[in-house]
């Protein structure tokens, strides 16, 4: 057990970490973080929580899951600061994540700046175009945007009425 004045009330973590005390419970929910019940049932945190908070805020900001978050801190010690060595190991770890978001986002960002909206002239390379709802079966999300590549219109693509304003497939 850890020592009584070491240790803080969901209250003081949510206070002194940003969060709000349901998302204190959800992160000891999902292993995130642990706490200790006095004998009133009343949780309480080692002031080491407060890092492992930072640590899925951190990982978070760089876009991993609470999932991947909860994997990296599988590898850190849970009641002290981690060495060098053990955080070398996270870093690279957080680094392919990083560098994989960042192309990502590069990706996403051609797309955009290449697609002018309903004002596009060509449908082959139009990432909005979705006539019936096609993209639908490619899975969830904007496909087109997120990288598949729109079918090409043809006797078997059906043509959306034209837009009245431009004559444009609407």
């Amino acid at each position: 057990m850890t020592d009584p004045t070491e240790l803080m009330t969901i209250g003081e973590l949510a206070a002194r970490s940003g969060l709000a005390a349901s998302a204190l419970r959800y992160y000891e929910e999902l292993g995130l973080i642990r706490s200790e019940r006095t004998p009133g049932g009343r949780r309480r945190y080692p002031r080491a929580t407060l890092r492992r908070v930072a640590f899925v805020r951190a990982a978070q900001a760089v876009g991993l899951s609470l999932e991947e978050a909860r994997g990296a801190m599988g590898r850190l010690p849970e009641d002290r600061a981690p060495t060098a060595a053990q955080w070398n190991v996270v870093a690279r770890t957080w680094t392919r994540r990083i560098d994989e978001r960042i192309e990502e986002l590069e990706r996403l960002k051609r797309r955009l700046t290449s697609c002018i909206g309903c004002g596009c002239l060509s449908l082959r390379k139009c990432a909005i175009y979705n006539p019936d709802d096609a993209a639908a079966d490619r899975g969830a999300g904007a496909r087109y945007l997120l990288g598949d590549e729109p079918p090409i219109p043809g006797p078997r693509t059906p043509r959306r009425r034209p837009c009245p304003d431009n004559g444009l497939p609407a």
